[in-house]
């Protein structure tokens, strides 16, 4: 109940995108309630951004593992994503047609997603890329992640990262704290042959047209197993999959781009809401459930087995260069596209300031500056528009 409780709570607060989110668990799970020691923290995410699927939700199902075993990720998951989920199933049914993207509440909750990636850059790059040779693989990483937006340009960053960790970084840590994992393995293992067998036997059983359902599952399923780069290069693997197939107009797809920015939670949630247009609440369920399942199976799959590599003086040299790179990437994700579409002037700017003097020295809690930062847009808008 512990875990279902806070990740709730940092489902109903946990705007602004994959990169905020990391920024929110941080603060939530490692800051505030000591579930993790940061190193282990920075170890899990470097194993989620080597992993397909969403990310930051790979990161919250690890962590509830970690606490409470399989329930306890179930729970995570269920948490931080349920409120997203019905937010986007009420836009489907009552707000669609309508543009919120363009709401001053919207844009304030994106000034806190600045203030909250910064805090975590800050936070982070303090541990993770101290000294020289860190901070320099920070920087090239950020610079080769805006220079080269793709989505593969993350893994060539992790794997060049590793590289340069592994030769640079010769120490064995036999001080590294221990991951604990209530998972047994030949469990993990079962999970990474369940994803491989759904892989290769969804398509073929799609294939004979036999039921709509199995059609979607499979869709969005492979959409889920193959994305690499967050949340939003999954849009595109789903357009190929659903518009051509007639399921949805590219227009009714489109519109609802909008709600998924503005609702917190992962930007995987958007197949609740195409889910939702397809069939009601059982097509959300069935989108949402088939979409996030690779990501579980393979979190559930690689933990029991990661605390064993990551105490190998070769991984750990490996993870020290992925952890700098992922402060890089962070700085990335800071400028663009967080920065350059949120800050527009010199109220932005101010307002975002704040946000993040509330999270750096006040220790406002993350739910008090999102309804703070949602507020501000509010009254700013209002102030524009007389």
């Amino acid at each position: 109940m512990e875990v279902l409780a806070v990740s709730t709570k940092l489902g109903f607060t946990s705007f602004g995108g994959p990169v905020a989110h990391l920024g929110y668990f941080h603060n939530e799970y490692i800051k505030r309630r000591q579930w993790m020691d940061d190193r282990s923290y920075a170890d899990l995410v470097a194993l989620c951004q080597f992993l397909p699927g969403p990310a930051s939700s790979q990161v919250g199902i690890g962590i509830g593992v970690m606490r409470a075993g399989l329930l306890g990720g179930i729970a995570a998951w269920i948490g931080f994503t349920l409120p997203s989920l019905i937010a986007l199933v009420l836009f489907a049914y009552l707000l669609h047609g309508f543009d919120i993207a363009q709401a001053g509440w919207i844009h304030g909750l994106k000034l806190v997603a600045v203030a909250i990636v910064a805090q975590a850059v800050l936070s982070m790059g303090q541990k993770l890329a101290s000294g020289r040779s860190r901070a320099t693989i920070a920087i090239l990483a950020m610079a080769v992640a805006l220079l080269w937006p793709t989505a593969w340009s993350q893994i060539i960053i992790m794997i060049l990262s590793a590289i340069a960790g592994m030769m640079l970084y010769k120490a064995n840590d036999s001080e590294l704290p221990a991951i604990r994992v209530p998972v047994r393995r030949s469990t993990a293992t079962g999970s990474l042959i369940l994803f491989v067998v759904l892989l290769i036997l969804l398509p073929v059983l799609a294939s004979s047209g036999s039921s709509h359902w199995l059609s979607v599952f499979d869709s969005f399923y492979r959409s889920g197993s193959l994305v690499f780069g967050g949340g939003h290069v999954v849009l595109p693997l789903l357009e190929r999959e659903i518009v051509p197939a007639g399921w949805l107009s590219k227009g009714e797809f489109l519109a609802g781009y909008g709600a998924a920015q503005a609702v917190p939670g992962p930007l995987f949630t958007f197949a609740a809401y195409l889910g939702a247009l397809m069939g009601g609440w059982f097509g959300a369920v069935v989108a949402t459930l088939s979409i996030f399942l690779p990501a579980f199976l393979l979190v559930v799959g690689a933990l029991p087995f990661w605390d064993m590599l990551r105490k190998r003086p070769g991984i750990q040299g490996a993870l020290a260069g992925v952890n700098a790179a992922v402060v890089g990437i962070l700085i990335a994700a800071l400028y663009s596209p967080i920065w350059t579409s949120t800050i527009l002037d010199g109220t932005d700017f101010a307002m975002a300031a704040i946000l993040f003097a509330c999270l750096a020295f006040w220790k406002a809690p993350p739910w008090l500056v999102v309804i703070i930062g949602a507020l501000g847009g509010w009254l700013v808008s209002l102030f524009q528009a007389v």
